[in-house]
C-alpha cells in the first residue's frame, strides 16, 4: 500500500486527496499543509507548499511513496528536481518544464517559434517602450506580467489608459514583485474560453474531459481577475472532433517542443484556449491541474489516478485506457467578502451536515478547530454537483448553496448558466 504526500493546501488539493484516497493502491495520505478537508481524508502536515527542504525531509521520514504537486509555485520553484534527486518519485514537471506556467515570456517565445497557435505579442522589460507601444496600438489588449502572480497578473484592457495603468503597476508599482519585471503585450482575441488539461509522460499525450471556469469576480464577468469562481464540464461547445484537432495542434507539438528545447515535461499540461473563428488559440499555458478545473473534472474520472500518475512518471502513458462519466458537473466557489482584495478570516462555517448526500464539498481556504470548521482564506469552499445534463447539475448545486453559511460569504449566480440553457 502507498504512502501519498499531496502538496498544498486549495480546493484543487483537497480534491486530488479525495480521488487518490479511492485508490486500491493508497493506504496512507498525507496533505502540506492541507485544510480542513484533507484533515477528515488523512493527515495534514504542518509544512508550508513552498517549503522545499522540509517537503523532502518529510517524505523521507514518512516514508512517502509518491508525492503529487498541486500549486504552481513549488514546481517552479525546482521541488521535482529536489525530490528526484533524492529517489522519491514525484509528479510534475521539472523546475526548467514548469516554466511553461511560470514564464509568460517563455510560453509566448516558445509557441512563437514553433508555430503554437496563440495571439500575436511582443516582449517588453523596458516600461518606456511597452508605454510607447501601446500608445501606438488601438485597445483592447491584454497587458501579461511574465512571472507568477496568483492567477492575477493578466489584464484586458478595453482602453488606452486601462493599458497603461496595468503596466506602470506591473514594471513600476512593482504590484507583482519580480513577476513584472517583464511583460507580454498581446493582442486580444474574441470568442468563447475552456480548458483543456492532458496527461503526458513526455511522449503520450492524453486528454482529460474539458472545462470551463470563471476568472472574474461578479456576475456578467465583472469585477477584478480572481484564481477562479467556479466551472463547469463538459463545455458544450468543445466537441470530441474540437478536443482531437487541440491535441494534434497545441498539446502534442508543445510536448515535442519541449523536449527539442531539453526540457522534457511530464505531469499536467494545462492549455487555457480561446475558440473563435481563428481556431483555437492558446491563451496560457499551465504546469499542473486547474483550480477549480479539478473539482469539476476530477470527480468524473472512472479510472483509478494512482494508475495514470504513475504510467506518467514510468512513461507508459501509452498503456492506459483512461475512462471518464458521461455526466456533467458544475462547481461554485464559495468566497470571503473582499476576496480578490483585502479579506478577514476565521469565521465559523455553518449548515455542511444539512447538504443532498451527493453534493460534494471541496475545502480551500478552510482550518479545524475544536470540531468546528472555520474560513481562512479568500476561495473557501468549492461545492460541486453532478447530473445528467448541466441544467439538472446547475440547479442542484444552487438548490444546495444557501444552506451553507459564513460571515460575508459571496458567490456567483450565473456559473454554467449560459450553457445549461443551450443543453
Amino acid at each position: 500500500m502507498l504512502k501519498v504526500l499531496v502538496v498544498g493546501g486549495g480546493g484543487r488539493e483537497h480534491t486530488l486527496v479525495w480521488k487518490l484516497a479511492q485508490s486500491p493502491k493508497v493506504g496512507e495520505i498525507y496533505a502540506a499543509p492541507g485544510n480542513a478537508g484533507t484533515a477528515l481524508i488523512g493527515c495534514n502536515l504542518s509544512i508550508a507548499a513552498s517549503d522545499i527542504g522540509a517537503l523532502a525531509e518529510a517524505a523521507e521520514l514518512y516514508g512517502i511513496d509518491l508525492v503529487v504537486v498541486g500549486p504552481e509555485a513549488p514546481l517552479a520553484a525546482g521541488i521535482v528536481d529536489s525530490l528526484q534527486s533524492r529517489g522519491i518519485p514525484v509528479f510534475g514537471p521539472t523546475q526548467a518544464a514548469a516554466q511553461i506556467e511560470s514564464s509568460k515570456v517563455f510560453a509566448k517565445e516558445l509557441m512563437q517559434d514553433y508555430a503554437i497557435p496563440c495571439p500575436q505579442g511582443v516582449v517588453f522589460s523596458s516600461y518606456r517602450a511597452a508605454r510607447d507601444y501601446v500608445h501606438r496600438h488601438p485597445p483592447p489588449l491584454v497587458i501579461k506580467a511574465d512571472g507568477l502572480a496568483a492567477g492575477k497578473g493578466v489584464t484586458v484592457a478595453r482602453s488606452t489608459e486601462e493599458a497603461l495603468k496595468a503596466l506602470s503597476e506591473a514594471m513600476e508599482g512593482r504590484v507583482f514583485g519580480d513577476a513584472g519585471n517583464r511583460v507580454v503585450i498581446e493582442e486580444c482575441l474574441a470568442g468563447r474560453e475552456a480548458s483543456l488539461l492532458a496527461f503526458t509522460d513526455g511522449r503520450t499525450v492524453v486528454p482529460m474531459v474539458p472545462a470551463c471556469d470563471y476568472k472574474t469576480a461578479f456576475d456578467g464577468d465583472q469585477g477584478p481577475n480572481t484564481g477562479g469562481m467556479g466551472g463547469y464540464s463538459p463545455p458544450e461547445f468543445l466537441s470530441p472532433e474540437l478536443i482531437s484537432d487541440i491535441t494534434s495542434t497545441i498539446l502534442e507539438p508543445t510536448v515535442k517542443a519541449m523536449e527539442r528545447e531539453g526540457k522534457p515535461y511530464k505531469g499536467v499540461l494545462y492549455a487555457g484556449l480561446m475558440l473563435g473563428d481563428h481556431g483555437p488559440r492558446v491563451l496560457e499555458f499551465n504546469a499542473r491541474f486547474g483550480d477549480p478545473e479539478s473539482q469539476v473534472t476530477l470527480p468524473r474520472l472512472k479510472s483509478d489516478l494512482v494508475d495514470i500518475i504513475l504510467a506518467t512518471i514510468n512513461g507508459s502513458l501509452d498503456q492506459m485506457r483512461i475512462e471518464w462519466s458521461s455526466q456533467a458537473c458544475v462547481g461554485v466557489v464559495m468566497a470571503s467578502a473582499g476576496y480578490p482584495g483585502a479579506y478577514q478570516t476565521g469565521f465559523p462555517i455553518s449548515g455542511l451536515d444539512e447538504l443532498d448526500d451527493d453534493i460534494l464539498i471541496f475545502h480551500a481556504g478552510t482550518k479545524l478547530g475544536q470540531g468546528q470548521i472555520y474560513t481562512d482564506g479568500g476561495r473557501v469552499l468549492t461545492v460541486v454537483a453532478s447530473g445528467e445534463t448541466l441544467a439538472q447539475a446547475r440547479e442542484r448545486v444552487y438548490l444546495n448553496l444557501p444552506r451553507i453559511h459564513f460571515e460575508g460569504c459571496h458567490y456567483r449566480r450565473d456559473i454554467a448558466a449560459r450553457a445549461a440553457q443551450t443543453r
